[in-house]
């Protein structure tokens, strides 16, 4: 049976995320022909595809503090005495619509990975030293400062479609008994956490790669990093 599209995408974008990045050979100076500024653009582009490769499983989002989608106040708000907003008080009615929208972030988050890989290709590093020496999640700041509408904007699409559609239909039904909730501000909210939570999961990588970077066997990374 052919594979759909988006089931295709999915499949090349987790193959790309778990390879290594290309090692250099025959390096004549620890970075050879290469910049401090490239050095980041590794460490950022291997720290991306291994978040991606987390976010982008089944619950990738949900199944982590760190990036989980909590359910917007619009949606779990309500007036006192509001028998709806009561019962979306309760702990398995909130778990269950805040499962349903984190699947959704799982797909959107198909659309930000090229966005996000394509914006480390283009960063310019003005000061790359300052961002080497910096915290442990300096490049991955640089990068979510320079980066992060886009993501949200590549997102949110695709998450104001599905919170439409089939897919969530606890979430459906609960904003079909709650007049007056704005689907296209839902939708932003949920983009604007998960562009949040994309950012995290890479920093926190970055933060991993920057601990051990004699783990990733890159030369290039090693150098810029100290072999620490």
């Amino acid at each position: 049976m052919a594979m759909s599209p988006l089931l295709a995408r999915r499949h090349l974008l987790r193959g790309a995320a778990l390879l290594p990045l290309v090692t250099i050979g025959a390096c004549t100076t620890p970075l050879g022909s290469y910049s401090l500024g490239d050095g980041i653009h590794r460490l950022l582009t291997l720290s991306s595809q291994r978040a991606f490769a987390r976010l982008l499983q089944p619950g990738g989002f949900y199944d982590d503090q760190l990036t989980r989608i909590t359910v917007p106040q619009q949606v779990a708000g309500g007036r006192d005495g509001d028998v709806l907003a009561a019962i979306l008080r309760t702990r398995a009615v909130r778990d269950r619509i805040a499962f349903a929208l984190n699947d959704v972030a799982v797909d959107a988050a198909d659309r930000a990975t090229p966005v996000v890989l394509d914006a480390i290709r283009g960063l310019s590093v003005a000061d790359a030293v300052s961002v080497l020496r910096g915290g442990p999640t300096a490049a991955t700041t640089l990068l979510e400062r320079q980066a992060r509408g886009a993501v949200v904007d590549a997102m949110f699409p695709e998450i104001g479609g599905a919170l439409r559609s089939d897919g969530a239909e606890i979430l459906g039904a609960v904003i079909a008994a709650r007049t007056g909730v704005d689907y296209t501000a839902l939708a932003r909210d949920v983009a604007e956490q998960a562009g949040s939570a994309i950012f995290r999961a890479i920093g926190r990588e970055e933060a991993a790669i920057r601990a051990d970077p004699l783990a990733t066997r890159d030369p290039v990374l090693i150098a810029v990093l100290g072999g620490r």
